[in-house]
């Protein structure tokens, strides 16, 4: 069996914001903008990974979500409780340093992890916890 990933999707509130993030900050490229309705997806990915997709998309994606579903993950996403990515790294200080300098929130500075990563986080503009890991014992690039 040949399993690969193909996409992943991150909750964002605001478009605006989100982009210049993932896009400027995080070096990712833009590779689809789409609207339908009152709502955006933008597909963002790593110049190194061309067939993997990271999917912004609206916070709850269903025309048919009721008003109370729809402020509940509202509420989930303002308490920074949906989950990020995990991207991998060559150099975890390096990257902490480039985010941290154009005002990413840090949530873990660069720390050694018994289970053999160095690893950092910050929250992106909608809140969501985005990790970055470089595997203890690798050279930086």
């Amino acid at each position: 069996m040949d399993i690969t990933l193909s996409q992943t999707f991150i909750a964002v509130d605001d478009h605006d914001k989100a982009v210049p993030f993932y896009r400027d900050v995080l070096g990712l490229e833009v590779r689809g903008d789409v609207g339908y309705q009152d709502m955006r997806w933008v597909t963002v990915g790593s110049p190194a990974q061309p067939d993997v997709a990271i999917v912004l998309e609206p916070p709850l994606a269903d025309p048919q979500a009721s008003p109370a579903d729809r402020q509940a993950v509202a509420d989930l996403m303002a308490k920074g409780l949906l989950r990020g990515v995990v991207f991998a790294t060559q150099d975890c200080d390096a990257v902490f340093e480039r985010i941290r300098a154009a005002g990413g929130e840090v949530v873990q500075e660069p720390t050694d992890q018994h289970y053999g990563v160095r690893d950092c986080a910050f929250r992106d503009p909608a809140g969501n916890v985005l990790r970055f890991t470089q595997p203890l014992g690798t050279s930086k690039a």
